[in-house]
């Protein structure tokens, strides 16, 4: 099991006990059969997600029973102005996740008065924990990390995700891509798990992250992640991120964040319109 920074926050040490059950779920699962529910065009939810979010949900709610709860696969009612607010994804990556592909994660975030405070992205396959809290970094297992240094994006790998729409939104992100060559990045990788993404821009893995359609729960503990790195996260406009509904995301080592906007939003905006 993981090694993680010792904060002494307790939403913090609240959403490594959810991590560790959450996780167990899954990986008691791993590599079996089970029971799958189709919600769209590739997009599922299996017997694991379920799973997951219950132990995550109820961890939470031993601790925090007045807490607000935003979570993937429960239609449970969330106010914007929710003092203390709960965002998980037990299972981001469950496509990869179904066809035994070892990339996936447990994502969990705190905020308070709108604003994330604990973030955790956690790949129980390859035991890699990412863990932030506000004004105290960004950190794989106990090692500081930092986003890249790079200041063009011609000296960047980038990566990006697709929402599960296969016509215009689809095209538009491929178009994107090619501009995006046109500026000669270095490569584009395509994972499928936009928390791990995220976190890998923290890294410095990657210079750029974008994707037209997000839920929150896909990025609200990987934004924090990249923000204590030292990097920006915002939508394709250049906006703050919401807090509980989905948008857009362009996130970056924040001295390429100028340039890849330049790219990425003008095809947004005619997505848009």
């Amino acid at each position: 099991m993981f090694v993680a920074p010792d904060f002494s926050v307790l939403e913090y040490q609240v959403a490594l006990e959810a991590t560790r059950r959450a996780s167990h779920e899954l990986m008691s699962r791993f590599g079996t059969k089970i029971a799958v529910q189709k919600k769209g065009i590739a997009n599922f939810a299996s017997e694991a997600d379920l799973a997951a979010e219950a132990a995550i949900i109820s961890t939470v709610r031993d601790q925090f029973p007045d807490h607000t709860i935003l979570a993937e696969e429960s239609n449970l009612p969330v106010a914007d102005d929710a003092e203390h607010l709960w965002v998980i994804d037990p299972l981001d990556g469950t496509n990869n996740f179904l066809h035994g592909i070892p990339h996936f994660a447990v994502s969990i975030a705190y905020y308070h008065h709108r604003k994330p405070l604990v973030g955790i992205v956690y790949n129980p396959v390859s035991n890699e924990l990412f863990t932030a809290v506000a004004g105290q970094g960004a950190w794989k297992g106990t090692i500081r990390q930092y986003v890249s240094d790079a200041t063009r994006l011609d000296e960047i790998v980038i990566a990006c995700g697709f929402y599960y729409d296969r016509g215009l939104m689809m095209r538009t992100t491929l178009d994107t891509i090619g501009d995006l060559f046109g500026a000669n990045v270095h490569g584009m990788r395509r994972f499928g798990a936009a928390a791990l993404d995220l976190c890998h821009v923290g890294c410095g893995l990657f210079g750029l992250f974008f994707e037209y359609r997000l839920s929150p729960w896909d990025y609200a503990a990987g934004q924090l992640f990249v923000h204590e790195a030292g990097g920006r996260c915002t939508d394709c406009d250049g906006a703050p991120l919401p807090v509980s509904t989905g948008s857009s995301i362009c996130a970056t080592n924040g001295r390429v964040h100028k340039e890849a906007l330049q790219i990425i939003q003008p095809r947004w905006s005619k997505l848009k319109s």
